[in-house]
């Protein structure tokens, strides 16, 4: 069966959840089917030709902003031509459906990741342009797959359409003890501190958790790509120079960045979109306490038995009282749940059920 991956920036992965998911269906499955994961040439310009045993196809169009609606395009394509089944991750390939034939259509697992259009990123009219674009991809798509129990009632709720149940694992996260070096170079380690990992875009409330923590005396390590938007040079700017925030750069060497996360006291989880964030299944994986943004998401992916915050007033008070919880039980709790659920084997193992699925119904029509 040749199976093709859309609408990532591409693989190695660096932080992205799609990315994430595309990486791991390489690593389990691409040596039982033959896999291309469509890759940016001008995000990735020193790519690789393969990752496990998935070929790399790569577009020569960057894959943000409006310019990654048309590389999604293309990619999609181009795929369908090529392909028994396509994974389609994200929004951006929606006006594409209306040209395409039923045919060509039935090829397609959608997995839109949550509600793009909502975040607060967007101005008005780019969120109709993805608004129309997810609604196009869902109508017309063959199969979904929502990551979240709250994504797959949208889909039926809004499309009256059923969806499978997957969601990311978490199990690629290790703990990794500190050397002596360490505490050279990251002097926080020597005493308690919260620790979050994300994208540095205002729907994972970067500014809130911030100024929440500026607020407190608790150390917080923030680490995420500062550098890669105007939002997030104002942010860092605004904040650097207190003497309890460490913000660092985006940190793709997973030996240390599981250091820094795997021995923080809290987890901070701050993303507000989405379904299930991959960054919060490796901290539950990790078995730490969390604290997260009370998203509507987060509380099903945590089984509602984490710590929550709804603003900044709910986190300072959360923060200042942080002695009164039983941070050993909570983070017992979140290892349990990403035990059972969160697992890459479990999760690759159910892509790859339907895959066979929507290939035997293509060849059987």
């Amino acid at each position: 069966m040749k199976i093709a991956i859309v609408g990532t920036q591409g693989v190695p992965n660096q932080y992205g959840g799609f990315e994430t998911l595309a990486s791991f269906l390489a690593k389990h499955l691409s040596d039982q089917m033959e896999m291309t994961i469509y890759c940016s040439s001008k995000d990735m310009p020193n790519g690789q030709d393969h990752f496990y045993k998935a070929s790399l196809r790569y577009i020569k169009i960057s894959s943000h902003g409006f310019a990654g609606m048309l590389y999604d395009m293309i990619s999609l394509y181009d795929a369908i031509k090529k392909n028994e089944v396509v994974l389609f991750l994200g929004f951006g390939a929606g006006y594409l459906m209306p040209f395409l034939t039923k045919k060509q259509r039935s090829k397609i697992i959608l997995n839109f990741g949550g509600l793009d259009w909502k975040r607060d990123k967007w101005d008005w009219l780019t969120k109709k342009i993805i608004y129309f674009s997810e609604r196009l991809l869902v109508n017309n798509s063959s199969h979904i797959v929502a990551d979240n129990a709250a994504i797959e009632k949208y889909v039926e709720a809004s499309y009256h359409k059923k969806s499978s149940l997957i969601a990311y694992g978490g199990d690629q996260a290790f703990k990794q003890d500190y050397t002596e070096l360490d505490f050279k170079k990251f002097p926080f380690l020597e005493q308690p501190y919260a620790f979050s990992v994300c994208r540095i875009q205002s729907d994972n409330q970067i500014e809130l958790l911030l100024s929440s923590f500026e607020k407190t005396r608790i150390p917080f390590v923030m680490v995420g790509n500062w550098e890669g938007s105007s939002f997030g040079r104002k942010i860092r700017k605004k904040y650097q120079h207190n003497n309890h925030l460490f913000l660092l750069d985006a940190i793709y060497d997973p030996t240390i960045l599981n250091k820094l996360r795997s021995n923080c006291m809290l987890y901070i989880h701050g993303h507000s979109s989405g379904g299930t964030n991959p960054s919060l299944v490796e901290a539950m994986y990790l078995g730490l306490p969390i604290a997260a943004f009370a998203s509507g998401y987060n509380e099903i992916v945590t089984l509602h038995k984490a710590l929550y915050f709804k603003d900044a007033i709910g986190l300072i008070e959360l923060l200042n009282k942080i002695d009164s919880f039983n941070l050993k039980d909570i983070g017992e709790a979140m290892k349990d749940i990403a035990t059972q659920n969160f697992t890459w084997n479990k999760i690759t193992a159910q892509y790859h059920q339907l895959f066979l699925e929507v290939n035997k119904v293509n060849s059987n029509g």
